[in-house]
């Protein structure tokens, strides 16, 4: 973690360019290469700035003296989405939103968080298990796409997250 000022907030319709860009481009590197052809195509960079302006409601955004560095998607028990701005990773942000997400669905009344890795992307993977999330083998997700769901390759993780 460094010295910087961390400030974990619920995320405002005006963050969502920002949301949008850190997905972008977080999504392009943990994720070419690794999944299905057609959800590469779906994943346009105009994708993303539809979709982060429809799931401000459950974002939670992470600052790093005053910028968006970070941020985090919740729906229902799922923890959607994770991603850090790059220039931020390693800072200790990402452990800071997943508590955040993880406190999201315990405090929704719900027994276990599950999210999707896919197989390729070892370095989530390894985040996640370090943080004691359980990998409980692979399963096809479905991933929205603008014609319908497309079906990815996964790794569901699961963790406790009863306080």
């Amino acid at each position: 973690m460094t010295d910087q000022q961390i400030e974990v907030r619920r995320a405002r319709p005006g963050d969502a360019p920002t949301i949008a860009e850190i997905w972008r481009t977080g999504w392009n590197d943990a994720h070419l290469g690794n999944v299905p052809d057609d959800l590469v195509t779906a994943r346009t960079a105009e994708s993303f700035h539809t979709r982060a302006a429809q799931r401000v409601d459950d974002t939670t955004v992470a600052l790093a003296s005053g910028e968006i560095a970070g941020f985090v998607m919740v729906h229902a028990d799922e923890v959607d989405q994770v991603y850090v701005a790059a220039a931020h990773r390693g800072a200790g942000i990402a452990d800071l939103l997943l508590d955040d997400a993880e406190r999201q669905v315990g405090g929704a009344g719900h027994a276990t968080a599950w999210l999707a890795v896919v197989p390729g992307n070892s370095m989530a993977r390894r985040f996640y298990e370090r943080r004691g999330w359980t990998d409980t083998g692979p399963f096809v997700h479905s991933a929205p796409g603008a014609h319908g769901p497309i079906p990815v390759p996964c790794h569901r993780y699961v963790k406790d997250v009863r306080r």
